[in-house]
């Protein structure tokens, strides 16, 4: 295996590694760092809930001032018109306190968001900027006790009642209860409320319009349940004790018409219903996709999380000495050992990897949402939102297996609250879970690429979408990213015989990822076209296939990945910068092969020559990696008030 040569470690590394990770809103990154080094903004032990729920909205408080709360809406309406600095401010404080993050996620990302995005002038004027200062505290209802990922089955509805122009909120079943909703254990006095909107027009039978956002007052300037609303705290979580999760249920609530969310659809006042959107599902779509900042600050700050576990280890590791090396009395530390080198630094490579990735899907989002809406393209739109759930799939998956790998690797200190992993454990759990189960967004991936994004099929059923792509008379063929002309262009240089090639160069390693990708794709759809037999029933045929699909959804997000690692690196002309993001690409890519070496092998793509190859390829990165892994991690940029922990004490450390 051929390399770059190592880099030493050195505070310019660092420095420069952080200016390519912080990226392009790195001035916000530096706000934020200053925010949580003077306010000591790290996870709290000793406080009841109650007590840790008010400080963290003391927190918040104290980051109005700083600006990025308005960051996230227009100038219109009171903002900044900023929304990469917002989502770059949020991540940041992943290196802080997740139950913070997660707070001003919901009241400015997910309340706000839905506001802004769903509403109209007479919305944004009576909202905004009492949000944006925390005058007004609200919280974004829309799962359910019955119904999570699958929203457009949501069971709350909103009547509209003509004879007094009001809608009724009503939740009909005990199934239709709002469930873990973020703020409604104590704090929130609005919801954006997402229910069946049901109405009809003079001499119409009242009918379902599908699932729409309304702004539903839940309690008074006291903190008391208004008439026909009953919320309830669900009490202690496995982390995030800083949040006030609830439950919210409607008997029969009334609202007035203008506060329907209405800029894909109106009432008018006799029931008339109209949007400038003919299809419900396209409608259902659209609306749901002005809401994409939240998916993507949930997998941005998940991901600062994961490396601030991955920095603390990978600290503790350079302080914790252990076992004697052979012919000396010294004690060696752990990370000199290559079974710690293979546990902790193939995770700082994926770190890198979709550090990068996210910084790119934040500005993609930032252009598409600051742009004029005329001169957007529908499925470029679309591509971004695909983009979004992969990256967010991609990055909380990685910030848990991070934190998991970090708090065993430092042993019983790693389990010690005072060293912060048991507690950054328990709050990065549900991330996978939240703005999208992870598998059903990952099966979402792969239902975009079997479509080719068609927008024949955008909101058919399981059945409706297995059926369009068995019946699909061209072949489904992987896309290439026309966009990408690095991409293309390092393809077309490298050797088309993935087991003659050099496997450190870059086109080999895209090759190796798209050659997968297409493969997984190809056979999955080759799979359903079981469905067009006459005795096929569909819906197994999708049960048959899910692992399949969940797997081309995995294929792709490491792929996108990839790209976008290569992409960056192709503008870096500081030799020992590119050395090391070389040597971090590489140990991604090995590590991604060796994970998968079984399907590699089984489908012939790699001989069982280059497997052994690829299995002492992970072994001399992580060598390679070794003398410069404090610098690699430091370029993380983790404010020093969230490594101040007993462990990384070198008083605390073992002598040698």
């Amino acid at each position: 295996m051929s390399a770059p040569t190592s880099p030493a470690s050195s505070p310019e590394l660092s420095a420069s590694l952080r200016a390519l990770l912080d990226g392009r809103w790195a001035a916000t990154r530096e706000v934020v760092r200053e925010q949580i080094q003077a306010g000591g903004v790290v996870p709290q032990v000793g406080l009841s809930l109650d007590e840790y729920r008010e400080y963290v909205l003391g927190q918040m408080k104290q980051m109005v001032p700083l600006g990025f709360p308005a960051d996230g809406f227009r100038t219109e309406n009171g903002g900044t018109g900023d929304a990469g600095a917002a989502v770059t401010a949020i991540e940041t404080l992943g290196y802080g306190d997740l139950s913070l993050m997660v707070k001003a996620g919901v009241q400015w990302g997910l309340f706000g968001g839905a506001v802004e995005n769903l509403g109209t002038a007479y919305h944004h004027e009576k909202y905004i900027r009492g949000l944006i200062d925390l005058d007004i505290l609200g919280c974004f209802a829309m799962t359910e006790t019955g119904h999570g990922s699958n929203v457009q089955q949501l069971e709350t509805t909103a009547t509209y009642l003509p004879e007094s122009g009001e809608f009724e909120i009503h939740s009909p079943t005990s199934s239709a209860r709002k469930d873990y909703i973020g703020g409604a254990g104590a704090h929130a006095r609005y919801a954006s409320v997402f229910a069946q909107l049901i109405t009809g027009g003079p001499g119409e039978e009242p009918v379902s319009r599908g699932v729409h956002c309304f702004v539903v007052p839940i309690r008074d300037a006291d903190g008391a349940d208004l008439p026909g609303i009953t919320t309830s705290d669900c009490g202690y979580k496995g982390g995030l004790p800083g949040v006030d999760n609830g439950r919210i249920v409607f008997d029969r609530v009334r609202i007035p018409r203008a506060d329907l969310l209405n800029r894909y659809a109106d009432v008018a006042e006799d029931g008339t219903y109209s949007s400038p959107i003919e299809s419900d599902s396209k409608r259902f779509f659209t609306m749901l996709g002005t809401l994409i900042r939240g998916r993507v600050t949930v997998g941005a700050a998940a991901g600062a999380a994961g490396r601030l576990g991955i920095t603390l280890a990978t600290k503790y590791a350079l302080v914790r000495r252990q076992f004697d090396a052979p012919g000396d009395s010294s004690e060696l530390l752990l990370l000199d050992y290559r079974a710690h080198q293979r546990r902790l630094l193939p995770l700082v490579a994926r770190a890198y990897a979709f550090a990068i990735a996210q910084n790119e899907l934040t500005s993609e989002m930032h252009d598409l949402q600051t742009a004029d809406p005329a001169t957007v393209d529908p499925d470029h739109a679309r591509e971004i939102e695909g983009k979004a759930a992969a990256i967010k799939v991609g990055h909380t998956r990685l910030a848990s297996d991070a934190i998991s790998a970090a708090r065993e690797a430092c042993g019983g200190a790693g389990y010690m609250s005072e060293n912060r992993l048991p507690l950054l454990r328990g709050d990065i759990d549900v991330f996978t879970t939240f703005e999208g189960d992870n598998l059903v967004l990952t099966q979402l991936v792969a239902k975009e690429l079997l479509t080719a994004y068609a927008a024949d099929v955008r909101g058919l059923d399981a059945v409706g979408w297995v059926r369009f792509v068995a019946e699909m008379a061209r072949d489904v063929v992987l896309e290439k990213t026309a966009a990408r002309q690095v991409v293309q262009t390092l393809l077309d240089d490298s050797n088309e015989d993935t087991e003659e090639s050099e496997l450190t160069h870059p086109g080999t390693q895209l090759r190796l990822l798209r050659n997968r990708e297409d493969h997984l794709l190809r056979t999955a759809a080759a799979r359903m076209r079981r469905a067009t037999g006459e005795d096929a029933d569909p819906l197994a045929v999708f049960t048959d296939t899910q692992d399949h699909l969940i797997k081309v959804g995995e294929a792709h997000i490491e792929r996108i990945v990839l790209e976008a690692f290569v992409d960056l690196i192709t503008d870096v002309t500081d030799r020992p910068t590119r050395d090391a993001l070389k040597l971090m690409r590489n140990l991604y890519v090995y590590s991604l092969l060796e994970r998968d070496l079984g399907w590699y092998l089984m489908h012939r793509q790699v001989s069982v020559e280059r497997a052994k190859a690829i299995r002492r390829g992970v072994n001399e990165l992580c060598a390679k990696a070794r003398p410069i892994a404090d610098s690699l991690v430091d370029a993380f940029g983790v404010p020093a008030v969230a490594l101040d922990v007993p462990m990384l004490d070198p008083a605390n450390s073992v002598a040698p």
